[in-house]
């Protein structure tokens, strides 16, 4: 198991959560949201955090349906700013599938914080928590 430090993304057009994990003891944080003006966020905004945490991956998650096939308008989008964050920062990106990782997020955040932490930021954060958790849970589970 390496120790590398990872940034996972909750894509969405309005909001993109992120979090910050350490593959070797296999936790996430929340990081910030970005806001995104139809899916684009503030570049500027990403390179911040990236340069400050200095990732040696980028985990974006992958929106599907319960069965696990591809959306059709918001899974393209979520791909295409996978690409992007690979092409402006260099960075290895993976897709990872995140069914139910705002539904899981809410009830995290409601359990901690009742209806106060539910705010549109704080679910889109614990959302990248989720798929970051979860990713790491699948690399776990190749060994």
């Amino acid at each position: 198991m390496t120790s590398r430090t990872i940034i996972a993304f909750d894509f969405g057009t309005k909001s993109i959560g992120s979090a910050i994990g350490q593959e070797i003891i296999g936790t996430a944080s929340p990081l910030r949201a970005f806001k995104a003006n139809d899916g684009i966020p503030n570049w500027d905004d990403i390179e911040k955090i990236l340069k400050e945490w200095q990732p040696q991956l980028l985990v974006v998650g992958l929106p599907t349906d319960l069965h696990g096939k591809a959306l059709e308008t918001i899974t393209p989008r979520a791909k295409k700013f996978a690409n992007r964050l690979h092409g402006r920062f260099g960075l290895p990106v993976e897709l990872h599938d995140e069914r139910l990782s705002t539904a899981e997020a809410r009830a995290e955040l409601f359990a901690h914080g009742g209806y106060k932490a539910l705010s549109k930021g704080n679910i889109d954060c614990q959302s990248a928590v989720v798929i970051l958790e979860s990713w790491f849970e699948a690399q776990w589970g190749d060994e």
